[in-house]
C-alpha cells in the first residue's frame, strides 16, 4: 500500500490509503481498469504484447458489454487458457450485505469492498429514466449539519473499481446485459451518494470515462451528473477531464448560513463559488447547471432567501436550475422539512424570475434512501436479519 494521501477537509487533512488492501487471495480485480493498463497487466503476467492487445479487447468486451464475471463463460477465449485467468485475476462486484425496496420501487443495497468497508446505492425508477446514485467514499469529510453520511468519518477513497462496480451489480439486477444504447431501466447516473466525488477526483474519473467507453457501458455524458460542496479548485478540472453535468450542492444564500449548513462554505465562499460555476466548461443554456437547495424550515425557505437567490444567479448570468428538495429527516437531526406551502411560496419566487425551481419529490425514505439519508448503519442488524430481509427483495 502507498502512503497515506492527504485530502483537504474543513480542517485537518484526513489521511485515506489508496489503493484499496489488496484481495486475500492474490488475484487482481479487472473491474474498473482502463484498456492500457488490462493489457499492460496481461503483458506482466507473461503474455506477449500482440497476445496481450487481443486478450484486453476480449475481456473488456465480455465485462462491460456482456457483463460477465466468469472466465470459462468467455467463449472467443481458448479453454486451454481459462485456468491461467481464473489463477490471476477475477471480475469483481461489490458484496451485497443488504438490499431494501422502497414502497415506492425505490432500491437500496448496503454494500461492502474486499477490506471490509460497508457503502450505500441508491437505484429510483421513474416512467421515463431510471437513476443510479452512486457512491464516490466511503464516509464523507465535509460534515454538512443536515446531511447523515456527514456524521460519518471518512476512511477512505474508493477505487475507479468499486466506483464502476456498483454500476455494474445494479445492471446485474435489472438484468441488462448484454449492454445496449436503447430500452435500459438504468439511463442516468449522478453522483450523489456517500462522499464528495471532487475529493477523490482521479478514481471518479477514471470510472465515469470507463462508464462512457462507446465499447463498454456507453452511457452518455448528458445523462451523467456530479455534485459537489463547491470544491472549486477541482472543478474546472471536472468539466474538461470529464464533462459530465454538474450539481451544485447550494443550500443556503448567506454565509452564516451555508457556514452552518455546508462548512465547506469557510474555505470557498458562496461568491468564488459561484464565480466558478459560471466559469464550467460547456454550461450553457442548453446545460444548465443544477443547484440543490435542501427545504429546511425557517432556515433557509424565506422569501427573502428566495429574491437573493434569484439575485444572486443573476448576478454571475448563471445558466441554471434549482432543485429544491424537501428535508428528508433522519434520526438526531436538528432540522425540520419546510411546509409544503412555504416550499411552494419559495419554487414560485424563482420561477417568476424566469429560474427552473421545479420541487423533488422525496424518494425511498422508508428506507433511508432519500436525498441525504445515506448512512451505513449494517452493524446494527444481525445476519440473520439481514438475510431475511434480503430474501423478499
Amino acid at each position: 500500500m502507498n502512503a497515506p494521501m492527504p485530502i483537504p477537509g474543513l480542517v485537518d487533512p484526513v489521511p485515506v490509503p489508496r489503493p484499496a488492501v489488496a484481495r486475500a487471495d492474490g488475484r487482481v480485480d479487472l473491474m474498473g481498469l482502463p484498456r492500457e493498463n488490462l493489457r499492460a497487466l496481461l503483458i506482466d503476467a507473461g503474455l506477449d504484447p500482440k497476445q496481450a492487445k487481443l486478450r484486453a479487447k476480449q475481456l473488456w468486451h465480455w465485462i462491460y458489454n456482456r457483463g460477465a464475471t466468469d472466465f470459462t463463460v468467455m467463449t472467443d477465449i481458448a479453454k486451454a487458457m481459462h485456468p491461467w485467468l481464473i489463477e490471476r485475476f477475477v471480475i469483481g462486484r461489490p458484496e451485497v450485505v443488504e438490499a431494501q425496496l422502497s414502497s415506492d420501487g425505490t432500491r437500496k443495497w448496503l454494500l461492502r469492498s474486499d477490506d471490509g468497508q460497508d457503502y450505500e446505492m441508491v437505484f429510483i425508477p421513474d416512467a421515463d429514466r431510471g437513476t443510479l446514485c452512486v457512491s464516490s467514499q466511503v464516509g464523507c469529510t465535509l460534515n454538512c449539519s443536515f446531511c447523515h453520511t456527514g456524521t460519518m468519518r471518512l476512511v477512505r477513497n474508493l477505487t475507479a473499481g468499486e466506483i464502476v462496480g456498483q454500476v455494474m451489480l445494479a445492471r446485474d439486477t435489472l438484468g441488462e446485459w448484454p449492454s445496449q444504447p436503447e430500452g435500459r431501466l438504468l439511463t442516468n447516473i449522478v453522483l450523489m451518494g456517500m462522499g464528495e466525488p471532487l475529493y477523490n477526483f482521479d478514481n471518479v474519473r477514471d470510472a465515469l470515462k470507463l462508464v462512457m467507453d462507446g465499447d463498454g457501458l456507453a452511457l452518455s455524458k448528458r445523462r451523467i451528473t456530479l455534485s459537489t460542496s463547491g470544491v472549486i479548485p477541482m472543478m474546472a478540472r471536472a468539466g474538461e477531464e470529464i464533462g459530465v453535468n454538474l450539481a451544485v450542492s447550494l443550500h443556503a444564500v448567506t454565509k452564516d448560513v451555508r457556514d452552518e449548513l455546508v462548512p465547506l462554505n469557510k474555505k470557498y465562499g458562496l461568491d468564488d463559488l459561484l464565480a466558478a460555476c459560471a466559469a464550467y466548461p460547456g454550461a450553457n443554456n442548453a446545460r444548465r447547471i443544477t443547484f440543490e437547495y435542501v427545504m429546511l424550515k425557517d432556515k433557509n425557505d424565506s422569501d427573502a432567501d428566495a429574491h437573493e437567490l434569484v439575485r444572486l444567479l443573476r448576478k454571475h448570468k448563471l445558466p441554471a436550475k434549482v432543485n429544491l428538495i424537501p428535508f428528508n429527516p433522519w434520526p438526531g437531526s436538528n432540522y425540520e422539512c419546510s411546509t409544503a406551502e412555504r416550499i411552494r411560496r419559495f419554487s414560485d419566487i424563482v420561477f417568476e424570475a424566469g429560474i427552473s425551481a421545479p420541487v423533488r419529490s422525496p424518494r425511498g425514505r422508508d428506507i433511508m434512501a432519500a436525498c441525504g439519508q445515506l448512512k451505513s448503519a449494517s452493524e446494527k442488524k444481525s445476519r440473520a436479519q439481514r438475510d431475511r430481509e434480503m430474501a423478499v427483495v
